[in-house]
Parts: structure tokens; C-alpha cells; sequence
């Protein structure tokens, strides 16, 4: 296995530190930065931003700061609980991981800033935000510019199955209403005929993929989603067993056996998100903060998965990706 960006940091539950490590006590209470993520606090997105947030804040002379740090461990229907803990706890500040938090977040504060990163909502769709250069609400972070890479996904596909006329669209209609239209999108425009598949638990990925099979699809897009995250080594299995090519936006799919990921850099997403962070916590206002788009993406290949579906890459592929499983 070839990698080229790690980080592992981690970190407990509520955890303090000084702002400057020569700093003498302020005599003000600490502040405290809430962390709201419905998987465990050891994913990458907790620790790049903690680590991201100590480097700049923590050569600064500023009050002490208590990170408070609230993971669901897969229990979704946890996180609007933990979000209003956060909020009677007296968090000045919450950073959110992926829609359930944001949104769970939101309902429970419209005046608590919150940073978030969630590579599925549509921002001014769902109503976080008025602009997305001039947010005008509490919230602001990082989201994804679905339509640009729903197209990336389609020509990825593409390059490996250059007769791909068929292409189905695996989702969650409760979660992925935006990426289903984006990614229809992009089929159309390249002239591939689009089958959506609907997906709300995990017994339905039997059924979807013997139908994509017998449809004679070409290639599978898989939308991310915590259920899709969840059960991502299944859903490679069953594509390696219906012989259908995938590509997934979490890396940790390709890495499950899946053929292709391609998303944003999750590290580099929690970085910007803990500098979004910064500026909140030194003064800035949150409304006037734009929502950024991820700038830094990752393109992961399995060639074992390649060679178990008689699929050659091109080289130009290869020597683009960011890492490959052998």
C-alpha cells in the first residue's frame, strides 16, 4: 500500500490547555470549544482539527480553552442530545462533523457560532446559510461543490470502462437529494443513461445491486452517507460479486475493497475548518465568515480489486492517484 497524507491524533473527551505555553493564568473562566461528531472522536476529522486549533491558538497569549469533545459512536439518534449538552455547557463555539451534527447543531442554537465540515448538504438549500459569500447566520465551514464532483466521479468511472453507457447512482433519498440530482447531472451531460438506486438500510444493498447487475449497468456511484461509511466492506463485496466497478467518496471504501475513491481531503477540510475556528474565537463574527470548498482531493485506486474485475488502469491514472492498494 502506497500513502502519501496520514495523521492519527488522539485525543479525550474534554481536554484543556493553555493558550501559550509560557502564558500565566488570566483569572477569566475558560472558554469552551464544543466538538459535535456522531462516530468516535478518533476519526480525522477530530484530531486534524484539535491539532490544527492547538498550533494556532496555542503560541498565542489568550484565556484557557477546554475542548468538549461529544461523539455519538454511531448512535445517530444521540446527536441532537449531545448538541444541546454542548449548548448548556456554555460552548462558545461548535465545531460540527458531517450534516447530522451540523444540522442537530443548528436546531439547537441560532446563535452559538458553528464551524462545520459535511461533504453532503447543500448549505443555502437547507437553510444554513443566506449566501455562501456572506453566510448572515451562525453558521459557516466547509461544504463540497456537489455538481463539480459528481462530474469528476462520472469521468473517473470513465477512464477506467471507456465503453460506459450505463451507470447506476446508489444513495439515501433522505440524505442524498442533492448528490442524486448532481451526479443525474453529470451522466446526461456525458451521454450515459442514469438508474438511481435508493437505499435506507442495509438490507437494501442485496436487492440494489442484483438489480444494477441485472440491468447491465456499468459502473456503480456510491453517495456517501454513515450508513454507506458503515457498511462499506459489504457493499464492495457486493459489488465484487455482481462484477459492477465503484467509485465512493470516502477513502476508507477503497481501502475496504471498494475499486475507486475520490473526495475531498478530509485532513485538509478539519484544518481550514479549525482556522475558520481561529478567527471566531479572536473576534471575528461568524456571518461574515464565507463558507469555503474543499481545494485539496484524493484519489484512491485498488488495484486488487482491479485484477479481481479484469480491469486494466491506464497508467495516467495510476500515476495520479494518491494512493494505491496492491
Amino acid at each position: 500500500m502506497r500513502r502519501r497524507n496520514f495523521i492519527a491524533v488522539l485525543i479525550g473527551s474534554r481536554v484543556p490547555w493553555t493558550g501559550s505555553a509560557l502564558a500565566q493564568p488570566s483569572g477569566k473562566a475558560p472558554r469552551r470549544v464544543g466538538i459535535l461528531n456522531p462516530e468516535t472522536a478518533s476519526v480525522a476529522p477530530v484530531p486534524a482539527f484539535v491539532e490544527e486549533l492547538r498550533s494556532l491558538l496555542g503560541t498565542r497569549e489568550a484565556p484557557d480553552i477546554i475542548l468538549d469533545i461529544r461523539s455519538a459512536e454511531g448512535r445517530y439518534e444521540s446527536v441532537p442530545h449531545l448538541a444541546s449538552e454542548l449548548v448548556r455547557a456554555g460552548a462558545e463555539l461548535i465545531y460540527t462533523v458531517g450534516p447530522d451534527a451540523t444540522m442537530a447543531a443548528f436546531s439547537a442554537t441560532k446563535t452559538i457560532p458553528i464551524v462545520a465540515i459535511d461533504l453532503e448538504s447543500d448549505p443555502i438549500a437547507i437553510g444554513f446559510v443566506e449566501t455562501l459569500g456572506r453566510p448572515g447566520r451562525n453558521v459557516t465551514g466547509m461544504f463540497l461543490d456537489l455538481p463539480e464532483l459528481a462530474g469528476k466521479w462520472i469521468e473517473l468511472l470513465g477512464e477506467i470502462t471507456p465503453s460506459l453507457s450505463r451507470v447506476a447512482v446508489l444513495g439515501n433519498p433522505k440524505i442524498n437529494g442533492p448528490q442524486f440530482t448532481a451526479t443525474e447531472a453529470a451522466a446526461r451531460a456525458a451521454q450515459i443513461v442514469v438508474r438511481r438506486l435508493e437505499v435506507q438500510d442495509s438490507d437494501g444493498f442485496d436487492r440494489v445491486f442484483e438489480t444494477a447487475a441485472k440491468e447491465g449497468v456499468g459502473g456503480v456511484v456510491v453517495l456517501p452517507s454513515p450508513l454507506v461509511l458503515h457498511h462499506r466492506s459489504k457493499i464492495a463485496g457486493l459489488a465484487g460479486r455482481n462484477r459492477l466497478p465503484t467509485i465512493f467518496l470516502f477513502a476508507q471504501a477503497a481501502e475496504a475493497g471498494g475499486l475507486l475513491a475520490y473526495g475531498p481531503s478530509v485532513v485538509d477540510m478539519s484544518k481550514r475548518a479549525a482556522t475558520l475556528a481561529a478567527k471566531i474565537l479572536n473576534g471575528a463574527p461568524v456571518a461574515s465568515l464565507p463558507i469555503e470548498r474543499p481545494t485539496t482531493f484524493v484519489l484512491v485506486i485498488n488495484l486488487k480489486t482491479a485484477k479481481a474485475l479484469n480491469l486494466s488502469i491506464p497508467p495516467t491514472l495510476l500515476a495520479r492517484a494518491d494512493e494505491v492498494i496492491e
